[in-house]
């Protein structure tokens, strides 16, 4: 299954799809270009040097490219892991067009579109 990596505990559907992320949180904020390694509709695994603090809230774009009109997924999130595979942020929240974009990006990405929910 190319792209797809699952998990039972998870129970979501995860993807890869590299995309610009942009990370802000109350002190710093990162644009990190072409980062994220996989993607669900409950977070996010975004390859990046620097450390953030497990439990960083922040809030998440994801900019999506190829589109004439530049769109941005808006997320609020914390971080719930920072180690040498990257930075896991869980989504908190996210308005409809976003949480709409997110899960057709995900649907789109993956081999079994119907476990997408």
């Amino acid at each position: 299954m190319s792209g797809l990596t699952s998990d039972n505990r998870r129970q979501k559907v995860r993807v890869c799809f590299d995309t610009d992320v942009v990370i802000k949180t109350e002190d710093s904020e990162y644009n990190v270009k072409g980062s994220s390694k996989d993607l669900s509709i409950n977070g996010i695994l975004i390859l990046m040097d620097e450390d953030l603090v497990e439990g960083t809230k922040c809030d998440i774009e994801v900019l999506l490219s190829g589109v004439t009109k530049r769109i941005a997924l808006e997320m609020k999130g914390s971080v719930v892991r920072s180690d040498e595979s990257g930075i896991a942020i869980t989504f908190h929240s996210m308005d409809l067009d976003s949480y709409s974009h997110l899960k057709n990006i995900v649907r789109y990405n993956t081999e079994d579109c119907d476990s997408v929910y």
